[in-house]
């Protein structure tokens, strides 16, 4: 049991820590509309690297041979989505500089609505779009379906699964939080002309992911 949850740990921080699409965007929400936002954003992620956790720990290995099909469709869904999130987040940038033009601008402080990927969001509907992006991700499930493979301690029980699905759930959690906190501590201390910037930078970052994985190298 205790081996099995200590691979889901592994598991989800294999998943979670390597800078992604993601990341970049659960941090850019802390910056623009404080932790409240990013922490729905990361709970979004997290779950969905929980449900991915758990389909590969009941299926394993099978999951590779079923997805390599849907590889294509899949990794034109996610460039859309991300193309889709990087232009709503320029169009929320341009709509902040145009207010900044035309009054003085707020000191620096959470805004009244949650923001994610460039578009004003409820923390609900922001948990949402983040759980979906996370599983248009084409290469988690692949990913959990062959550390299941290389990781001895998953076990074949059902405790034992439900053990490494916590852990992992867990362990992504916690480093989504972990961003999330960063994105809003830059938030407290950046004023508006720098909240632009991080804006515009994020966005482009996220289309730089976009391209990666539609020239297909991501993964």
């Amino acid at each position: 049991m205790i081996g099995a949850l200590l691979a889901g740990f592994a598991a989800g921080y294999g998943i979670a820590i390597p800078v992604g699409a993601v990341a970049v965007l659960i941090v850019e929400t802390g910056i623009r509309s404080g932790f409240r936002a990013a922490a729905a954003a990361g709970a979004g992620a997290a779950s969905a690297d929980g449900i991915y956790a758990a389909i590969a720990a009941i299926f394993g290995a099978v999951l590779a041979g079923v997805l390599t099909p849907w590889q294509v469709p899949l990794r034109a869904a996610a460039v859309l989505v991300l193309v889709g999130l990087a232009l709503r987040g320029f169009r929320s940038v341009a709509r902040d500089a145009e207010r900044a033009r035309v009054r003085e601008p707020a000191a620096p402080g959470p805004p009244g609505p949650e923001h994610a990927g460039g578009a004003t969001r409820s923390p609900r509907r922001t948990y949402a779009a983040f759980l979906g992006l996370t599983l248009l991700n084409p290469m988690t499930i692949t990913y959990f379906a062959a550390l299941i493979l290389g990781l001895g301690g998953t076990g074949t029980e059902p405790a034992e699964k439900m053990a490494f699905v916590v852990g992992a759930f867990i362990a992504s959690l916690s480093w989504q939080t972990l961003i999330a906190a960063a994105g809003a501590a830059l938030h407290r201390r950046l004023g508006p002309p720098m909240r632009l910037a991080v804006g515009v930078t994020g966005n482009v970052i996220v289309l730089a992911f976009a391209a990666v994985i539609a020239s297909g190298r991501a993964g």
